[in-house]
């Protein structure tokens, strides 16, 4: 805790001071560009990675980055998302997972769970994941089955997504696009799912559009009618 106050103290004398006209507007409200649904894990810091200003991401944080079907389960990430959609107007949402995740290393070998009923129930969320490489992936060893559960997970959390009434209809009429990324600890490396092509790509800033898993838009936006 001390560590902690400290901090704050910090803050409040050095960060603050510099910008105390944001902090001012973001009093009276937020219009965050971006919902960021990530892991609960203290390695993963978005506003950190991103060098996002305050009130730019609208972060949540959960074992996995999971996101339950719509039909399946009603949670905090659920309610949050359809918050972020509906109310904030996100233009995007990306789910990101990253590596040497202890929820896909519990994915991999649940035993170490057993005596966790919450985790354990929580991570049938992902257990998508498992079944896809476990079916498909049947070459893979080591550090390369977490890899690809790692991936799989974050695939499988934005089909997920999809269910949600509120980000279906978004995505139908092209207010909203839909990112999966997994970032990589040790190397501050990052990698997209390009859906078009079914594979994770590295992002490479500067060197072209980032590759999205969005689907077609289907409707187009009301136009205002003429006064």
């Amino acid at each position: 805790m001390k560590r902690l106050i400290e901090g704050f103290e910090q803050f409040r004398n050095d960060v603050f001071p510099a910008q105390r006209e944001v902090f001012r507007k973001l009093a009276a409200g937020q219009s965050p560009s971006t919902m960021f649904i990530t892991c609960a894990d203290s390695r993963v810091m978005p506003e950190l990675m991103f060098s996002a200003q305050p009130g730019e991401l609208f972060v949540y944080r959960n074992i996995g980055n999971i996101v339950p079907p719509y039909a399946q389960h009603v949670s905090g990430v659920v309610a949050a998302i359809e918050y972020a959609v509906k109310v904030l107007k996100v233009r995007h949402v990306v789910i990101c997972g990253h590596s040497d995740c202890g929820a896909m290393k519990a994915l991999q070998h649940p035993d170490l769970v057993q005596d966790m009923p919450s985790v354990a129930a929580w991570m049938k969320h992902a257990d998508v994941a498992r079944y896809v490489v476990e079916q498909n992936g049947s070459g893979l060893h080591g550090t390369e089955v977490l890899r690809r559960l790692t991936e799989e997970n974050v695939v499988g959390q934005l089909e997920h997504l999809r269910t949600l009434p509120a980000v279906a209809a978004a995505l139908a009429s092209g207010q909203l696009s839909i990112h999966g990324w997994v970032y990589d600890i040790e190397h501050a490396e990052l990698k997209a799912f390009d859906a078009q092509h079914g594979r994770f790509v590295q992002i490479e800033p500067g060197k072209g559009e980032v590759p999205e898993a969005t689907p077609h838009a289907r409707f187009s936006l009301p136009t205002a009618s003429a006064a």
